[in-house]
Protein backbone atom coordinates (compact mmCIF):
# COMPACT_ATOMS: atom_id res chain seq x y z
CA UNK A 1 0.00 0.00 0.00
CA UNK A 2 1.36 3.42 -0.84
CA UNK A 3 1.99 6.26 1.26
CA UNK A 4 -0.94 8.19 0.00
CA UNK A 5 -3.26 5.99 0.28
CA UNK A 6 -2.74 5.29 4.15
CA UNK A 7 -3.33 8.82 4.51
CA UNK A 8 -6.80 8.97 2.76
CA UNK A 9 -9.60 8.57 5.47
CA UNK A 10 -11.33 5.54 6.28
CA UNK A 11 -14.73 5.23 6.38
CA UNK A 12 -15.83 2.16 8.08
CA UNK A 13 -16.45 0.32 11.17
CA UNK A 14 -12.41 0.02 11.81
CA UNK A 15 -10.28 2.48 10.32
CA UNK A 16 -7.24 1.99 12.50
CA UNK A 17 -6.16 5.37 14.07
CA UNK A 18 -3.07 5.69 15.69
CA UNK A 19 -1.88 2.50 13.43
CA UNK A 20 -1.61 1.81 9.57
CA UNK A 21 -2.71 -1.53 8.26
CA UNK A 22 -2.85 -2.88 4.72
CA UNK A 23 -6.17 -4.41 6.48
CA UNK A 24 -8.42 -3.57 9.07
CA UNK A 25 -9.03 -7.15 10.28
CA UNK A 26 -5.90 -7.91 10.71
CA UNK A 27 -5.63 -9.38 14.21
CA UNK A 28 -4.39 -6.56 16.97
CA UNK A 29 -4.43 -7.71 21.04
CA UNK A 30 -7.52 -7.13 22.72
CA UNK A 31 -5.77 -3.96 24.96
CA UNK A 32 -4.98 -2.63 21.68
CA UNK A 33 -8.52 -2.51 20.39
CA UNK A 34 -9.63 -1.32 24.17
CA UNK A 35 -7.46 1.65 23.82
CA UNK A 36 -8.80 2.30 19.97
CA UNK A 37 -11.98 2.51 21.29
CA UNK A 38 -12.70 5.97 23.28
CA UNK A 39 -10.60 7.34 20.33
CA UNK A 40 -12.43 6.00 17.66
CA UNK A 41 -16.23 6.80 19.21
CA UNK A 42 -14.90 10.50 19.81
CA UNK A 43 -14.37 10.68 15.99
CA UNK A 44 -17.25 8.92 15.26
CA UNK A 45 -19.32 11.49 16.97
CA UNK A 46 -17.45 14.46 15.78
CA UNK A 47 -17.75 13.27 12.24
CA UNK A 48 -21.43 13.27 13.01
CA UNK A 49 -21.74 16.54 14.56
CA UNK A 50 -20.12 18.06 11.55
CA UNK A 51 -22.32 15.90 9.32
CA UNK A 52 -25.30 17.26 10.82
CA UNK A 53 -24.01 20.65 10.94
CA UNK A 54 -23.21 20.74 6.78
CA UNK A 55 -26.62 19.09 6.22
CA UNK A 56 -28.59 21.96 8.65
CA UNK A 57 -27.06 24.85 6.95
CA UNK A 58 -27.86 23.73 3.40
CA UNK A 59 -31.26 22.94 4.34
CA UNK A 60 -31.30 25.88 6.49
CA UNK A 61 -30.34 28.47 3.62
CA UNK A 62 -32.99 26.74 1.38
CA UNK A 63 -35.74 27.70 3.83
CA UNK A 64 -34.46 30.87 4.00
CA UNK A 65 -34.32 32.23 0.36
CA UNK A 66 -38.18 30.52 0.70
CA UNK A 67 -39.17 32.84 3.68
CA UNK A 68 -37.51 35.94 1.96
CA UNK A 69 -39.48 35.34 -1.35
CA UNK A 70 -42.27 34.68 0.80
CA UNK A 71 -42.17 38.22 2.51
CA UNK A 72 -41.18 40.11 -0.54
CA UNK A 73 -44.47 38.85 -2.02
CA UNK A 74 -46.60 39.95 1.24
CA UNK A 75 -45.19 43.14 1.07
CA UNK A 76 -45.98 43.64 -3.07
CA UNK A 77 -49.68 41.90 -1.98
CA UNK A 78 -50.00 45.02 0.94
CA UNK A 79 -48.80 47.36 -2.07
CA UNK A 80 -51.96 45.88 -3.89
CA UNK A 81 -54.37 46.45 -1.69
CA UNK A 82 -53.14 49.80 -1.35
CA UNK A 83 -53.31 50.66 -4.83
CA UNK A 84 -56.69 48.82 -5.62
CA UNK A 85 -57.71 51.22 -2.66
CA UNK A 86 -56.66 53.82 -4.57
CA UNK A 87 -58.47 53.15 -7.59
CA UNK A 88 -61.71 52.43 -6.21
CA UNK A 89 -61.77 56.10 -4.71
CA UNK A 90 -60.54 56.98 -7.94
CA UNK A 91 -63.41 55.35 -9.57
CA UNK A 92 -66.09 56.87 -7.24
CA UNK A 93 -64.70 60.37 -8.25
CA UNK A 94 -64.21 60.04 -11.69
CA UNK A 95 -65.74 58.21 -14.77
CA UNK A 96 -62.90 57.07 -16.78
CA UNK A 97 -59.11 57.78 -16.68
CA UNK A 98 -57.56 58.01 -13.30
CA UNK A 99 -58.70 54.92 -11.74
CA UNK A 100 -58.04 53.29 -15.16
CA UNK A 101 -54.58 53.81 -14.83
CA UNK A 102 -54.47 52.78 -10.76
CA UNK A 103 -56.07 49.51 -12.24
CA UNK A 104 -53.35 48.97 -14.37
CA UNK A 105 -50.63 49.59 -11.97
CA UNK A 106 -52.83 47.50 -9.62
CA UNK A 107 -52.44 44.66 -12.34
CA UNK A 108 -48.40 45.07 -12.44
CA UNK A 109 -48.58 44.25 -8.89
CA UNK A 110 -50.48 41.26 -8.68
CA UNK A 111 -48.80 39.66 -11.55
CA UNK A 112 -45.16 40.66 -9.33
CA UNK A 113 -47.27 38.80 -6.27
CA UNK A 114 -48.16 35.75 -8.18
CA UNK A 115 -44.83 35.61 -9.75
CA UNK A 116 -43.04 35.94 -6.40
CA UNK A 117 -45.33 34.05 -4.33
CA UNK A 118 -45.35 30.41 -7.05
CA UNK A 119 -41.26 31.18 -6.74
CA UNK A 120 -41.41 31.04 -2.60
CA UNK A 121 -43.74 28.11 -3.07
CA UNK A 122 -41.25 26.05 -5.28
CA UNK A 123 -38.08 26.92 -2.94
CA UNK A 124 -40.14 25.59 -0.45
CA UNK A 125 -40.58 21.99 -2.03
CA UNK A 126 -37.03 22.10 -3.27
CA UNK A 127 -35.78 22.49 -0.01
CA UNK A 128 -37.58 19.20 1.37
CA UNK A 129 -37.27 17.94 4.86
CA UNK A 130 -36.15 20.57 7.54
CA UNK A 131 -34.84 17.20 9.50
CA UNK A 132 -31.04 16.30 8.48
CA UNK A 133 -31.75 13.10 7.00
CA UNK A 134 -28.40 11.14 5.96
CA UNK A 135 -26.68 12.52 9.39
CA UNK A 136 -30.08 10.05 10.79
CA UNK A 137 -29.33 7.62 8.57
CA UNK A 138 -25.75 7.41 9.60
CA UNK A 139 -25.91 7.82 12.92
CA UNK A 140 -28.49 4.56 12.72
CA UNK A 141 -26.07 2.75 10.83
CA UNK A 142 -23.43 3.50 13.36
CA UNK A 143 -25.62 2.37 16.18
CA UNK A 144 -26.41 -0.81 14.37
CA UNK A 145 -22.44 -1.32 13.65
CA UNK A 146 -21.75 -0.94 17.40
CA UNK A 147 -24.64 -3.55 17.82
CA UNK A 148 -22.91 -5.80 15.24
CA UNK A 149 -25.85 -5.43 12.76
CA UNK A 150 -25.39 -5.31 9.41
CA UNK A 151 -22.71 -6.19 6.79
CA UNK A 152 -19.35 -4.36 6.80
CA UNK A 153 -16.06 -5.47 4.95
Amino acid sequence: MSESSEKTPIRGPFPGIGRTRANPKSRSSLGALVTDVPKLLTKLVRDEVEQGKRELISTGTKYGIAVGLFAAAAFFALTLWAVLVTAAVLGLNTVFAPWLSALIVAGAFLLLVIVLGLAGYLALKRAGKLAPERTIASVKQDVNAVKGLGQYE
